[in-house]
């Protein structure tokens, strides 16, 4: 008897691990929708971009009351687009410029220069974001990042 009841845990043992695996797997992969829509995302990620640069976007920034100085920013923006949408992201370029001016020239001295620039990117693709789903359309770039960035 003492040989079968071991069999019977260890088979027990062995279908709840089985199940357990099971159950992580199928929350992780989330039914399988996960996978695909990664795939996606590294498809859209492997095909082919185009650079496109936004050249001397130049702003005062704002001053804090009693500041007598003036500060400038200025800054080479880079535009990562897919080939199939460079023309229109090309036609788009000067209203980048002027989205990237309202936004850069909301900011005061004292935080732009704090920021860094990954934080100066994510306030202008923030920026982009919201102008593209207030005109309901879709942006044709991916990303904009900071080329060069001057502060003074």
């Amino acid at each position: 008897m003492n040989k079968k009841l071991v069999v019977i845990l260890a088979v027990v043992g062995l279908v709840a691990a089985g199940a357990a695996g099971g159950a992580v797997w199928l929350l992780k992969s989330d039914g399988g929708k996960a996978g695909t829509v990664k795939s996606e995302a590294k498809k859209e990620e492997a095909k082919p971009v185009k650079y496109l640069t936004v050249e001397k976007v130049i702003v005062m920034l704002r001053r804090n009351p009693g500041d007598t100085v003036t500060h400038y920013m200025s800054a080479d923006l880079v535009v990562t687009t897919p080939l199939e949408q460079e023309k229109e992201t090309k036609e788009q370029l000067p209203m980048l410029r002027s989205v990237a001016v309202r936004t850069l020239s909301a900011l005061p001295m004292e935080k732009a220069s704090t920021m860094t620039i990954d934080q100066f990117a994510e306030e202008l693709n923030k920026a982009f974001d919201e102008v593209y789903a207030k005109e309901q359309r879709e942006r044709p770039f991916r990303e904009v990042m900071i080329g060069k960035l001057i502060l003074e």
